[in-house]
Parts: structure tokens; sequence; C-alpha cells
């Protein structure tokens, strides 16, 4: 499965998404930072223009990051997978000696890892530069982090695993619908679902769906890979 993953990243040119995802990471850390310490949170009388409970800093950051990256990943889904059903790429990789679940399998893989590993990162680097800003600055929002504790890093891991894995949701409502655009609409309307407030109420506070999200976007993942061996390339 490994040497699977590895040429899957070489046959899609893991690179370009390696620099993309860099990019991505700059732009989203230089924006949470204006809003923590440039003022452009801030109403004209100071105060700042935010929702009840997004006054901390976490809120921003875990919106912000989970949407780009939420995209992001249904993107590489769609390039990877539909993308060579569509331009008939996977018909070689159906060629050889190798099921086509454990095919699929690779390349669902090969996107989870690298965007679980891109996500964390980028939220790290965004923590990170954020509190070296809050040493010498003073924030609009609320600190409510502390990387030193253990307790940080072990949401931070779960947090970006409920994210990425929510796009095998969209993965599997592309592959049906036989678009790679459908992929990515999914991926926009799961945001709006997950990560908009609807007056005080919002989803992404919920401690027990992110438990049914994860449990749902694995069993979609299952269902896209079921009946690869018997169903026609698209």
């Amino acid at each position: 499965m490994l040497k699977l993953i590895k040429l899957e990243w070489k046959k899609n040119n893991i690179g370009k998404y390696i620099r993309n995802a860099l990019i991505l990471a700059a732009v989203l850390c230089l924006f949470i930072f204006a809003l923590a310490f440039l003022g452009i949170a801030e109403d004209p009388d100071g105060t700042l223009d935010a929702a009840e409970g997004m006054n901390v800093i976490s809120a921003p950051i875990e919106l912000f990051t989970s949407m780009s990256f939420l995209i992001f990943t249904s993107v590489m889904l769609s390039s990877f997978i539909v993308s060579a059903y569509k331009n008939k790429t996977m018909n070689l990789m159906f060629s050889y000696p190798i099921k086509r679940q454990k095919i699929l399998a690779s390349q669902m893989i090969a996107v989870w890892l690298f965007n679980l590993t891109a996500l964390m990162v980028t939220k790290l680097f965004i923590y990170g530069f954020v509190y070296i800003g809050s040493q010498s600055m003073e924030s609009s929002f609320v600190i409510d982090f502390h990387m030193g504790s253990l307790s940080f890093y072990i949401q931070l891991l779960i947090k970006s695993m409920v994210i990425v894995s929510m796009s095998f949701i969209a993965l599997f409502v592309g592959m049906t619908m036989k678009s790679s655009k459908a992929t990515i609409v999914v991926s926009f309307i799961l945001i709006f679902l997950t990560q908009a407030n609807i007056g005080d109420f919002s989803l992404a506070g919920n401690l027990v769906f992110p438990v049914i999200l994860t449990i749902a976007s694995f069993a979609f993942a299952v269902l896209s890979i079921l009946h690869a061996e018997t169903k026609d390339l698209l």
C-alpha cells in the first residue's frame, strides 16, 4: 500500500500541491494576523465585529483553515480520482494486477495523509505566529490557546482529521454524478452546513457532531470503493 501511495504522489506531481499548500498557509497566516493585530475585524468605534462566541482567536483560525483545506482536499480528490476516471487514465491503473479497491484506497489515503499533514502544519504555523505577535501587540481577539498544553495538540489533530475526512462525502457525490465540479460544489455545501451560524446556533461547536460526521465520512469512503471491482469505468 505504501508503494501505491508514493506512486500516486509521484504520478500526480505532488510537488505542485506542496507549493500550493505553502502559498495557502502563508495567505491564511497573513490574513489571521491582520484580523488579530491590525484591526480589520473591528468596527469604526473600535469594538470587535464578531458573533457571540467568536471573540476568541481560535474561532477564525479554525473557521478559515477548515474552509480552505476542505476545498483543497476535495480538489485533490477530484484530480486524483474523478478526473482520472473521466480522462481514462484510470484504465491504465486498473490494468495492473492489483485490485481496483486497493488502487482507489491508495489514492484516497494519499490525498488524506497529505492534507491532514498540511492542515496540521498550517494551523501550528498560524497559532505560533499569533502567539509570537501577542507577546508585543494587542490582539482584537482573546488569545484562548496554550501551545504548551497536550490537549491543544490532541484537539488540533482531531479537528484536522474531521475536516479532511469530510471530503470523502464530496468524493462520493462526485463519483456518483461523474463530475469533478460536483465534488467541489459539495465541499462548499459542507462548509456552509458545518461552519456557518444560524443565529447563535452552530454545528461547529457541537461536541457530538464531529464524531458522527467522521463516522459518516468514512462510511462514504467505503461506499466509494465498495463496488469498484464490478462497476464500469465512468
